[in-house]
């Protein structure tokens, strides 16, 4: 077994990205403090073909050094937003036809493997602050709360490892 080099990766330029089909789905980082976290989700929202990410309240927004060092060029490419207010972007989006699901732990909620995929939605998928989580205004009013299983002693995963985990289950279900 050999590794690919990277030049015989079949991969998109940035103006094929630009204007290529993307995925019925939106990031939105409700008050993320770690600007590498933010970098990292631009970066698996290009590796996604995301609609677009949704920075709001504290969220930092490109261009800015710790953004670039994890985005790789991803800011780039992926259309990204900023909204000072999660709450009113979420009430918005639901209006436009989105369901919001928040990745939070709740009660009630549903497991990710048990999460349900609907072919002729679009979905917006909040992810909270590093501390505090997703803010409790957005969690009440979320269409569906869903929860990644975890079976160590740790409570959560780093919101860039949720991020990857939760989009490639969603694509997977969502039959690309």
């Amino acid at each position: 077994m050999e590794k690919t080099p990277n030049k015989d990766l079949p991969r998109l330029s940035q103006e094929e990205f630009k204007t290529s089909d993307k995925k019925p789905y939106i990031i939105i980082l409700d008050n993320v403090r770690s600007m590498m976290n933010v970098g990292s989700a631009f970066r698996t929202g290009d590796a996604f073909l995301t609609e677009k990410i949704c920075l709001c309240g504290i969220t930092a927004t490109p261009p800015h050094r710790e953004i670039q060092k994890t985005a790789l060029g991803a800011t780039e490419t992926v259309i990204w937003e900023y909204h000072a207010d999660t709450l009113t972007l979420t009430k918005q989006l639901q209006t436009e036809g989105y369901k919001i699901v928040v990745i939070e732990q709740t009660e009630p909620k549903i497991y990710l493997n048990e999460f349900k995929v609907e072919n002729n939605q679009k979905y917006a998928f909040v992810f909270g602050n590093e501390v505090e989580g997703v803010s409790l205004d957005v969690v009440k009013n979320a269409d569906i709360c869903v929860e990644i299983p975890q079976f160590g002693t740790k409570h959560s995963l780093n919101i860039s490892v949720s991020i990857g985990v939760v989009i490639w289950d969603f694509l997977q279900k969502k039959s690309l």
